[in-house]
């Protein structure tokens, strides 16, 4: 029989071990979607200014953070991330407030969530990072390399217009972005979307690329109000980010790529973006078109997503 002597220096280690660093392991079972990326990959969170980020991590090599965006979470890359496991370490987080993450008292501009990402890397060691984005996660990779560029090989920015940057104002106008004012209105998104994520998200999230079983998990991710609310934030935060990016011009030569799905209405910007980014300082941008995509391109074209990962981060300076 173990003595209790024993049993509590073996507890004392095993927390002390689990929560080096600030992280904790105890996410590991709450997501069995974690498991069918294969042995090698860990569900944990760590603790950044004040609040619990969660992160799934896997592979070896030159290290890769994945940011997903609306209305999904870290497993918005889980077709991809199997592959890319195989050259390189692969975080893909939760943003504040999303999924697994707690939801911050404040700071859902894309820099704030810049230096939460970047907080996290440090916990991890993590060094020489590649930062990949959707969507809004786009937008925080951007505000990545604004202000951490010492810490990078570069950046990838999938189907995300930049707030304050040209031509942001010609695409808010569009009718396929309504819902971003309507996500911006105070409060109202809440009263009318809680309790029916899934019926919303669907909207945005087309069989069948995606299955029932898909919505619900995202729904899940955004059931409770705070995570909601948390959702709905990172939009109504855009002003601060469009300041934010407005006021970036100084000469950043880290390497940037824009990406957008080919029957994405976002394509058409695609050019205008990367030379907009260039007047503001940005020397070295490059613009790729994924086949056959739409807005959700790690979901719809995985194995193109793949390649230009691996392209990119791969040969990207160390």
């Amino acid at each position: 029989m173990t003595s209790p002597i024993l049993k509590t220096i073996a507890v004392f280690l095993l927390t002390a071990w689990c929560s080096l660093g600030g992280q904790s392991l105890s996410a590991q079972s709450a997501d069995p979607t974690v498991a069918e990326l294969g042995a090698n990959f860990v569900s944990a969170t760590a603790q950044v200014k004040g609040i619990t980020l969660h992160y799934v991590r896997g592979g070896t090599g030159p290290a890769v953070i994945l940011l997903h965006g609306f209305p999904e979470d870290w497993y918005a890359y889980h077709k991809v991330m199997p592959r890319l496991a195989k050259k390189f370490e692969i975080v893909a987080v939760d943003l504040p407030g999303i999924g697994g993450s707690s939801p911050a008292p404040d700071g859902y501009d894309a820099a704030s969530m810049a230096e939460d990402v970047h907080l996290l890397a440090q916990q991890l060691r993590l060094q020489r990072i590649y930062v990949v984005g959707h969507d809004v996660g786009g937008m925080v990779a951007y505000a990545f390399a604004r202000r951490y560029p010492e810490t990078m090989r570069g950046a990838m920015i999938f189907e995300a217009p930049l707030p304050g940057i040209a031509p942001w104002k010609k695409i808010t106008a569009e009718p396929y972005v309504w819902h971003i004012n309507f996500q911006q209105v105070p409060d109202l998104p809440e009263h009318l979307v809680a309790g029916r994520q899934a019926i919303y998200f669907r909207y945005f999230l087309d069989p069948p690329v995606f299955s029932d079983a898909d919505v619900a998990r995202y729904a899940k991710s955004y059931a409770a109000p705070e995570h909601l609310h948390a959702g709905f934030e990172i939009y109504r935060a855009f002003p601060a980010t469009g300041k934010f990016n407005a006021d970036q011009s100084s000469r950043l030569d880290l390497p940037l790529v824009l990406g957008a799905g080919s029957v994405s209405p976002f394509s058409r910007d695609l050019p205008a973006l990367a030379e907009a980014l260039q007047e503001h300082g940005c020397v070295n941008v490059k613009t790729e078109l994924i086949q056959g995509g739409g807005h959700y391109v790690a979901d719809e074209q995985p194995g193109i997503v793949e390649e230009l990962i691996e392209k990119y981060a791969s040969s990207a300076p160390r």
